[in-house]
């Protein structure tokens, strides 16, 4: 699909307030209602649009402890990375996880209450994980900068 100022504008409408109702998004854009609503349901079905969340705050819900873990694998083959993929998302701690370059195989970021939920999940979870060979924690002291939004060409 090949996105338009019209669906880049509907982008950045819709990543700053998932919430909008589509007559107040078509005001915003200056685009009547129903062409409104078809150029969404185009950018959904085009799987530009994947899914519409609410940002919870962490801090406000507890969970205060933002810990950044590298993890090393025994052997990067096909079957040791999926496997490691599947259990790595059974675990609602994991925010995200990538696999990476480097000297590591995969970042992940974690969640927690305090050091006590860490050293539960990292001792109870990660390390029952098989094929682990090393495990790096780096606290986040602050978060300096956040962003859901993704940057749009204008």
């Amino acid at each position: 699909m090949k996105l338009d100022t019209i669906d880049l504008r509907i982008l950045d409408e819709l990543q700053r307030d998932a919430s909008l109702s589509n007559v107040e998004l078509a005001r915003r854009i200056h685009l009547s209602a129903s062409p409104c609503l078809a150029r969404v349901k185009a950018l959904e079905a085009a799987g530009i649009i994947t899914r519409y969340v609410a940002l919870a705050d962490a801090a406000a819900l507890g969970l205060g402890l933002n810990v950044f873990i590298s993890i090393s694998l025994k052997s990067q083959d096909r079957q040791a990375l999926a496997d490691f993929e599947r259990r790595i998302a059974e675990h609602d701690e994991v925010m995200e996880c990538y696999l990476m370059t480097g000297n590591e195989d995969y970042l992940i970021r974690v969640a927690v209450v305090d050091i006590a939920a860490l050293e539960h999940f990292i001792l109870e979870h990660l390390t029952s994980i098989p094929g682990i060979d090393k495990i790096r924690s780096s606290f986040a002291l602050k978060q300096v900068s956040y962003k859901t939004a993704l940057p749009l060409r204008k």
